[in-house]
C-alpha cells in the first residue's frame, strides 16, 4: 500500500511514541516554537531544526574557527566544525543506544557551538573581559539562532544548545546527552591533537587514566560512551558511572594543566587577543558617528564572535598594518625589455 505523502511526518511522530522510551522527548510533544508555523509534512519539528541548523551561515563558518590549534595549517587538526561533527557522533550513539530521540540530540549538537568565536576560547575570555556582563559562547549561540539567524527553532533546541555547558541544568535527556558528549569528544580529540603536535607524548597521559580507559583513542573514547550507556539504562537522568567520571574529571583536569593553559599550543594566543581587543575598540570607534550607544557594544560583539579566525586577521591588517603604495603599471618594465633586447 503506498504511503500518503503527506501522513508520513504523522508516521515517524507515531513510530516515536511506539519505539521510543518513556523519557525520550517526543517531536508531537514539542513545546513549539516561538512563531507558530505549518508543520513540514515529511519532516518532524526537530528534524527540521537539524536542517535549519545546518543550512546557516554560522555553522558554515564553524570550518575555520579554532579548537585548540589556532588557525591551524595542517589539515588533520580540529577546527570548531569538526569538533561539532565529533559530539554529534557520540551524543547519537549513546541517544540510540538508550532509545532517546535521536533527531533533537542531533540538532543540539549541531547547534551549540554556533556563537563561538575566532580564536577558541580565548577570544571568548576576551571578549569576556571587554563586554559589560560578560561574554559566554553558550548564550551567544542561542543569539544566533533567534536573533542573528532567526532560525525559529523549537524549545527543547534552543534550551539544549544553551545548557551544554558545564554548570547548566538542561531540561531534556537529549540535552543531557549532548552535555555530557561535548565533554568526552573535546578530551579525546584535543589529546590525539596534542600529541600530533608533539606537545605531549602518548607516555605522559595520566597512568591511572590509561589503565582505566586505554591509551588506544579509539579504546578511550568507546569506554567513556559505554559507561555512559550502562549507567543511563532505565534511568531519567544520563550520567557516567562515578568512576569513569572520576578518570574522566582527572583527564580533563591533566589536559588544562599541560595543554589548555599553558603550553606550546598558547603561545600565539597573547597575538589574538591583541587582534581580537584592537578590532573591539576600533569597530566600537567606527559605529559612534551612526549607531546609538546603547547599542554600539552589542553590535561589535555579534560581528567579532561570528569571525572566522582568518576573516578577524584580515581585518586586523586591514586596519592596523601598513601597505606601501602599489604601482598600477607593474608590467611596465617587462615590456620595455621587450623593446630593448635584441
Amino acid at each position: 500500500m503506498k504511503q500518503d505523502v503527506n501522513n508520513i511526518r504523522e508516521s515517524l511522530e507515531e513510530r516515536e511514541f511506539e519505539f521510543l522510551s518513556d523519557i525520550a522527548t517526543k517531536a508531537r510533544n514539542s513545546k513549539g516554537r516561538k512563531v507558530k508555523e505549518e508543520e513540514c509534512s515529511i519532516r518532524t519539528c526537530f528534524q527540521r531544526d537539524r536542517d535549519r541548523i545546518i543550512h546557516s551561515k554560522a555553522f558554515r563558518r564553524l570550518k575555520h574557527k579554532t579548537q585548540v590549534f589556532l588557525s591551524p595549517f595542517d589539515d588533520h587538526f580540529r577546527t570548531r566544525l569538526t569538533h561539532t561533527l565529533e559530539v554529534s557522533q557520540i551524543a547519537r550513539t549513546i541517544s540510540r543506544s538508550l532509545n532517546l530521540n535521536e533527531d533533537l540530540t542531533e540538532a543540539i549538537a549541531l547547534g551549540h557551538d554556533l556563537g563561538h568565536t575566532p580564536f577558541g576560547h580565548c577570544g571568548e575570555g576576551v571578549l569576556n573581559e571587554l563586554v559589560k556582563g560578560g561574554f559566554y559562547h553558550n548564550i551567544q549561540s542561542v543569539r544566533v539562532v533567534e536573533v542573528l539567524e532567526n532560525l525559529n527553532l523549537c524549545k527543547e533546541t534552543i534550551d539544549g544548545i544553551l545548557t551544554h555547558s558545564w554548570g547548566y541544568e538542561p531540561k531534556t535527556p537529549e540535552a543531557q546527552v549532548v552535555q555530557l558528549s561535548d565533554k568526552i569528544a573535546y578530551i579525546n580529540h584535543d589529546i590525539e591533537d596534542s600529541i600530533r603536535a608533539g606537545i605531549i607524548s602518548e607516555s605522559d597521559l595520566p597512568k591511572d587514566c590509561i589503565n582505566y580507559f586505554s591509551s588506544i583513542q579509539s579504546q578511550r573514547l568507546n569506554k567513556m560512551i559505554m559507561e555512559i550507556v550502562s549507567n543511563s539504562i532505565g534511568k531519567e537522568k544520563i550520567s557516567m558511572s562515578e568512576e569513569g567520571w572520576h578518570y574522566t574529571t582527572k583527564l580533563r583536569e591533566w589536559m588544562f594543566a599541560n595543554v589548555y593553559i599553558d603550553s606550546p599550543a598558547k603561545l600565539e594566543e597573547r597575538k589574538a587577543r591583541r587582534v581580537i581587543k584592537e578590532l573591539f575598540y576600533h569597530y566600537c570607534e567606527m559605529l559612534k558617528p551612526i549607531c546609538e550607544e546603547s547599542k554600539i557594544e552589542r553590535v561589535v560583539t555579534d560581528y567579532i564572535s561570528g569571525m572566522t579566525d582568518r576573516y578577524a586577521v584580515e581585518r586586523y591588517k586591514e586596519n592596523f598594518i601598513p601597505i606601501g603604495l602599489k604601482s598600477g603599471a607593474r608590467e611596465d618594465y617587462l615590456f620595455k625589455l621587450a623593446n630593448i633586447i635584441e
